[in-house]
């Protein structure tokens, strides 16, 4: 049997018509699906309207407490419960999740390395399990970008690794595509040319491209997990842009 785990991101959670255009698509995909959101953007607004400053590092954000908070109420709270409360209009059985909410992504706090991330998980375990479980009585996961840490509570957590993360422990279970859904129409050769899509990406071209500058900041940890995701057995990996499910760049092994 299988299954579509589709992340999104970038402006298309922020906006209301661009989302709702893609929760129209998703909520057509037929058979098990389950849907991973960012909201790195309404999170840095948010922020910025409170007085914190957002500090990233090649497109991961540097989580101390404050913002820690602010992920928390926007992620978990404001985008997560938009886009549930949009699919059950539409007719889908959505359930909002965080990492702790059964305790279904557990992390560890990332450790000071050259970066000090602060609040930020590393994830350790999926529970796929209870996730095949929901998804077998008609429920459809809708993940936010918090993981669970049993000493730190929620840490913020990279929303691709979210979805990488989601879509490897689902492998036992079924057959798994994972797209990542954002504003372009697949990774681009010229970032100026919507159009200079890179339709196939292997290890090779990835290492190329981004010695060479074309890759870079929110792209890496993307295609990162990308590759991760191939190595622990998801039949196939799409990058595309949200109304474009079936194109896009196709991530593979070789």
């Amino acid at each position: 049997m299988n299954i579509n785990v589709i992340k999104v991101g970038g402006k298309i959670v922020e906006e209301p018509d661009t989302l709702h255009s893609l929760l129209e698509s998703f909520s057509k995909i037929e058979g098990a699906k389950a849907l991973v959101h960012g909201g790195g953007r309404s999170a840095t607004r948010i922020a910025t309207l409170l007085g914190i400053e957002s500090k990233m590092v090649d497109g991961r954000r540097i989580t101390d407490a404050e913002t820690l908070k602010v992920v928390t109420m926007v992620y978990g709270g404001l985008v997560n419960k938009n886009i549930v409360a949009s699919l059950q209009q539409m007719g889908i059985n959505a359930l909002g999740l965080t990492g702790a909410d059964m305790g279904v992504i557990k992390s560890e706090k990332r450790p000071v390395k050259d970066i000090d991330y602060g609040f930020v998980g590393d994830v350790k375990s999926v529970d796929g399990e209870r996730l095949a479980s929901l998804v077998k009585d008609g429920v459809t996961p809708v993940m936010a970008p918090l993981s669970f840490s049993s000493e730190y509570g929620l840490l913020n957590t990279n929303a691709d690794t979210i979805a990488a993360e989601t879509a490897k422990s689902l492998v036992p279970y079924y057959d798994v595509t994972l797209t990542f859904c954002f504003e372009k129409k697949g990774v681009l050769m010229n970032e100026a040319d919507d159009d200079s899509v890179i339709p196939v990406i292997t290890r090779e071209l990835y290492a190329k491209y981004k010695a060479d500058g074309i890759i870079t900041g929110g792209m890496i940890p993307k295609l990162d997990n990308a590759f991760d995701a191939i190595d622990s057995g998801v039949k196939r990996v799409v990058i595309t842009r949200a109304d474009m499910l079936d194109a896009g760049s196709v991530i593979v092994d070789s």
